[in-house]
This record gives C-alpha cells, sequence and structure tokens, in this order.
C-alpha cells in the first residue's frame, strides 16, 4: 500500500466574489440576524432550537444530538483510492468543488510527484472516499499541470433525472437549417484557452461600488435587446460575423505614409 501525505488547498478565489451586509435604512447600522418561532413569532436563541426531520405535512420526527453520535464516522484524514477509471466515466454533473492537492513535507515529493505523472500518462482519473466533517464523500483525483487536482463529487443519486424537465421531446430537424448549425459551429471553433470569458457583471459591479465610495455618479450599462429573426437568417449572419472575426488582419506596408508624406512635400512645394 503506497501512502502519500498532502495538503488540500481551496481552488475557489473567494476575493472575487463581492458580498454585502444588510444595513438599517435610517441609520444604516449593521442588521442582526435574528432566530424567531415562526408561529409564535417569539425570539429564540440556540438552546431554543432543535432539528426535525419532516416525513409527512406537519409532522416530525426530532433528532437529538446524541442520535448524530452513534451514526457518526470515524474522522480521518486519509483518502483511501478505490481505483483508477477513464476521466470520461465521470459525468460533469457529479462534480462538485475542486481543491488543489499538494505534496506535505520534502518526503512527499518524489511519491506525490509519481503519482502525477502516472496518472497523465495513463490517462486515467483517480476515484477514492475520504471523511470529512463526518461525512463520507466521493473525491476524483486528475493530474493538473504539475500538479494534481482534487474535486469532492457527488453522490450519482443526488442527481435528478432529466427526463424531469418538460416539454423534453425528440424533434424533427430540418436538414437546411442542421447543415447551417454545422457550419456555424465549424466557423466559431477555438481553444478554449484563447475564448475571453470574464465575469461582466462582477467588474460592472466593482466599477460601481468604487464610483459610489468617490462620490461619482453612477453610470448605467445596458445591452440592446437582439431583434427576433427566423432562424435561417439568424445562422447565415451569424456565420458571416464568425468568418469575419476569423479574418487576419493586413499587415502595414508603410506604402499609405509614404504617400501621405508625398502628398505633404507637394503641399510645401506648391
Amino acid at each position: 500500500m503506497v501512502t502519500i501525505p498532502i495538503r488540500i488547498y481551496s481552488a475557489i478565489d473567494s476575493e472575487q466574489s463581492i458580498k454585502f451586509n444588510l444595513l438599517s435604512k435610517e441609520n444604516h447600522n449593521p442588521v442582526k440576524y435574528e432566530k424567531r418561532d415562526k408561529v409564535t413569532d417569539d425570539l429564540l436563541t440556540t438552546d431554543d432550537i432543535v432539528k426535525g426531520y419532516q416525513y409527512e405535512p406537519g409532522q416530525f420526527v426530532i433528532i437529538e444530538p446524541e442520535d448524530f453520535e452513534k451514526i457518526k464516522l470515524k474522522s480521518t484524514k486519509v483518502i483511501e483510492i478505490e481505483g483508477f477509471v477513464d476521466a470520461d466515466e465521470v459525468h460533469h454533473t457529479l462534480f462538485d468543488t475542486p481543491y488543489f492537492a499538494g505534496p506535505d513535507g520534502d518526503i512527499a515529493i518524489k511519491t506525490y510527484g509519481l503519482l502525477c505523472e502516472t496518472l497523465r500518462q495513463s490517462g486515467k482519473v483517480g476515484v477514492g472516499k475520504v471523511v470529512l466533517r463526518d461525512k463520507e464523500n466521493i473525491v476524483l483525483l486528475t493530474p493538473h499541470k504539475q500538479g494534481i487536482l482534487l474535486y469532492k463529487l457527488r453522490y450519482d443519486k443526488s442527481i435528478r433525472d432529466i427526463n424531469a424537465v418538460p416539454k423534453l421531446e425528440d424533434v424533427e430537424v430540418d436538414t437546411d437549417q442542421l447543415a447551417l448549425a454545422k457550419t456555424l459551429v465549424d466557423s466559431m471553433s477555438k481553444k478554449f484557452d484563447d475564448m475571453e470569458l470574464e465575469d461582466k457583471y462582477n467588474d460592472a459591479l466593482r466599477d460601481m461600488i468604487e464610483a459610489k465610495i468617490e462620490g461619482k455618479e453612477v453610470v448605467s450599462v445596458g445591452e440592446e435587446e437582439p431583434e427576433v429573426v427566423d432562424i435561417m437568417t439568424a445562422l447565415k449572419a451569424s456565420i458571416d460575423k464568425a468568418q469575419e472575426d476569423k479574418k487576419p488582419m493586413k499587415k502595414a506596408t508603410g506604402k499609405s505614409k509614404k504617400e501621405k508624406d508625398e502628398k505633404e512635400e507637394t503641399k510645401k512645394a506648391s
């Protein structure tokens, strides 16, 4: 059995998310979070609150703290790898929180690097289990650049069936529309890393906050609603735009500048 000491680091930059505080409208004082009985409106403390599971409308079974202790799993920091599978076997809906896994200390560097390179060359991902906060979690380990990316996975039973979505049915697709749509996909195909994907709302939110702090007027940024046209016209227009965007920029020859200089000289001479 191979053991690799690792440390887990959050892969999410929480600094990018903007959080607001609730304030009173008149005095701008922080607002407290109060726990109140929804029926009597009585203010409650933590000791006044128990956990209950509603098994029928209006009927609850009370779960005491000692009940949780009876089924508590043994807390462990060990990730037990159950096996290795092809990455495409794990559906995207199962992916949850991403973490970076790094070697814990100098002694782990070689074995960590061995696992990372083995995953990379085999094309496999590791699937295992770990107990976190009294709950057993499924995790997936996959190579990422020079390290290992670890995902917490959702259990398959927690994912709803897509057939529960209304109005899903087999539709007969027009062959001409399909051909144009495929042409559009081909003309818009590019590398994911080359795509400029930005959180425009978050950027606008930061600009708005900075403007408010500096006492400036907040400028509204509106987007025009797209004109509704028939599908064939829209597809053709999209293809033309995609092809236009892909045209390489013409290199400057310097000819126009030379002609401009010659005209200036002529003008001066006259």
